[in-house]
C-alpha cells in the first residue's frame, strides 16, 4: 500500500501518447487500436504474464505458450482480452522486450504492454538531474536515459577512472600506480537494475560508493550516518532458463550487498525503494495499462478482475495476492468510490483524447477500479510441485523456505496460489472458464 498515492500522481509523465509516439505505433499496427464490434464478447478481466518460466526458459520458448496466444488473438491479430507482460527483467527497454515477445509468440506486442522491473522508476522525477550511478548489465545507460535520468554514470565508467579501486581480479589489475583518469560529478543515489556481469567488481564500487558518500576520491566513512539514495529494481532471488534447477537471480546480488555492507559498518542497507514484483507499485502500474487497453478498444465492461500468471512463488504469487489484498482493503474502506470508478473506466461514451490525458493521470485514471488480483501458478518454471511450503508457519519458514526479498515480510496466505495449472494454456483455458468467456 505504502507509495501508491505518489505513484499514481507521478504517472503522467506515461501518458498513451507519449508511449505510442516512442513506440511509432500508428492507425491498425497496435493490436488494441479500433473500435470493438459490439456483436463480440467483450471482457471485464485481464491478464498479467510472467516471461520466463511461464513463456520461455531462456531464449527457448515453452510450446505450452503459442497455444495460449492463439486462443488470446482473433484472425485479425487482435487481443480478445488485455494482456500485459510483467517481468522482472530489467537489461533491456521495453520496445526491445516487445519485439522479443512478438518474435516468440507469432503476435504483434507493443512497449505498451510491457512492464519491466525498471519501468516504475520514471516516477521518481526528484532524481532525474542528480547523478545516478547504474549497475546492471546490457544498454545501462541508454535505459537510465529513456526512464528519464539525465546524468548517469556505470560501473565501467568509474572502473576506468578509479582503476585501483577494482582489484579482485589479479589479470585486471593495473601493473603501474595510477590515478583517477576522469573527474566524474559526485554521485548522489545508486540504481541497481540488475544481476551485473562482475559481480565482484559491481559489489566493490557500490560499497566505495556508500561508504564515500559518493566520492571516490574519499576514504570509508563507516560512522553512523545515512548512506546514499539506494534505489532497486528485481528481488528475484532465482530465476529459470534452460537448466533443470532455478539459477541466481538480482535477489542473490541484493543478499550479498546487503550482507558485505553489514558485516563492514555493523548496519542494515537501506532503500530508497524496491521496484519489480512483488511490489504493489508494479501491479498498480499493470492495473493501469489494463484499463488502458481496454478504452481503446472501447470495450463497455470495466476491468474488475486481474489474473496473474506466474511461476514464482516468491514474486508471482506473493505479489498479485499482496496487491489483492490491497484492492480489498480498498474496496472495504470505500465501496462507493470503487463502484464509481470503475463504472466511470467502463464508459465507452467518456474515452479521453490525447490532451485530457495528463490531467486524468493526476486523478481518476490512475487509481484502481479492479477489485481483485487472482494468482495462477504453473509449473514450467521456478515451481516444483514435489517441494510444498510447510503448513506451519513456526518451522523456520522464513530461513528455510521464503525466498522472497529481506524486507517483505513472510504471511503463508501471500504464497497460496489461487490456482495450480500445468502450464500456461492450461491457466488460459481455466481463467476463460472461471469467467464464461467465449471469444468469436
Amino acid at each position: 500500500m505504502r507509495g501508491l498515492l505518489s505513484f499514481g500522481r507521478g504517472l503522467h509523465t506515461l501518458s498513451n501518447r507519449q508511449a505510442r509516439r516512442k513506440a511509432g505505433i500508428v492507425g491498425s499496427q497496435c493490436g488494441f487500436c479500433g473500435t470493438q464490434s459490439n456483436s463480440k464478447p467483450q471482457p471485464n478481466f485481464g491478464l498479467l504474464f510472467d516471461i520466463d518460466g511461464v513463456l520461455v526458459r531462456g531464449r527457448m520458448p515453452i510450446p505450452a505458450a503459442k497455444r495460449a496466444f492463439e486462443k488470446l488473438v482473433d484472425s485479425k491479430g487482435q487481443f480478445v482480452v488485455p494482456v500485459v507482460f510483467v517481468t522482472n527483467a530489467g537489461n533491456c527497454l521495453r520496445q526491445t522486450k516487445a519485439d522479443q515477445l512478438s518474435h516468440i509468440l507469432g503476435v504483434p506486442i507493443t512497449q505498451d504492454q510491457v512492464i519491466m522491473s525498471h519501468s516504475p522508476l520514471r516516477m521518481f522525477k526528484k532524481y532525474h538531474e542528480k547523478c545516478v550511478l547504474v549497475s546492471g548489465q546490457g544498454p545501462v545507460l541508454e535505459i537510465a536515459k529513456n526512464l528519464g535520468f539525465n546524468n548517469v554514470v556505470s560501473i565501467d565508467m568509474l572502473r576506468e577512472s578509479y582503476p585501483l579501486l577494482d582489484m579482485v581480479d589479479h589479470n585486471r589489475r593495473p601493473k603501474l600506480p595510477s590515478s583517477a583518469v576522469v573527474i566524474h560529478p559526485k554521485v548522489e543515489a545508486v540504481i541497481l537494475f540488475g544481476e551485473p556481469v562482475r559481480w565482484e567488481t559491481n559489489l566493490q564500487l557500490v560499497i566505495d560508493i556508500l561508504l564515500t558518500n559518493g566520492n571516490l576520491n574519499g576514504v570509508h566513512q563507516t560512522q553512523n550516518r545515512p548512506h546514499l539514495p539506494l534505489l532497486t529494481c528485481n528481488m528475484d532471488l532465482m530465476w529459470m532458463a534452460e537448466a533443470n534447477s532455478p539459477r541466481f537471480g538480482h535477489g542473490t546480488f541484493l543478499v550479498c550487498l546487503e550482507n558485505i555492507y553489514k558485516k563492514i559498518t555493523g548496519k542494515e542497507l537501506k532503500y530508497e525503494a524496491l521496484m519489480g514484483k512483488p511490489s504493489e507499485l508494479t501491479y498498480h502500474f499493470a492495473e493501469y495499462l489494463i484499463r488502458s487497453q481496454a478504452m481503446e478498444r472501447q470495450w463497455k465492461l470495466p476491468i474488475t478482475s486481474l489474473y496473474a500468471i506466474g511461476d514464482n512463488l516468491m514474486t508471482d504469487i506473493y505479489g498479485a495476492n499482496l496487491y489483492n489484498r490491497y484492492l480489498e482493503e480498498r474496496l472495504r474502506q470505500n465501496p462507493k468510490a470503487v463502484a464509481k470508478m470503475a463504472a466511470a473506466t467502463g464508459s465507452t461514451t467518456a474515452v479521453p483524447q490525447d490532451e485530457d490525458i495528463d490531467n486524468l493521470w493526476e486523478s481518476e485514471l490512475a487509481l484502481p477500479s479492479a477489485t481483485s488480483c487472482k494468482s495462477v501458478l504453473v509449473c514450467t518454471g521456478v515451481y516444483n510441485p514435489n517441494a510444498e511450503v510447510p503448513s506451519d508457519a513456526n518451522r523456520s519458514i522464513k530461513e528455510t523456505v521464503f525466498h522472497g526479498h529481506r524486507d517483505f515480510r513472510f504471511d503463508p496466505l501471500l504464497v497460496e496460489p489461487g490456482h495450480i495449472v500445468q502450464d500456461v494454456a492450461e491457466a488460459v483455458d481455466l481463467i476463460f472458464e472461471q469467467e464464461k468467456f467465449v471469444p468469436k
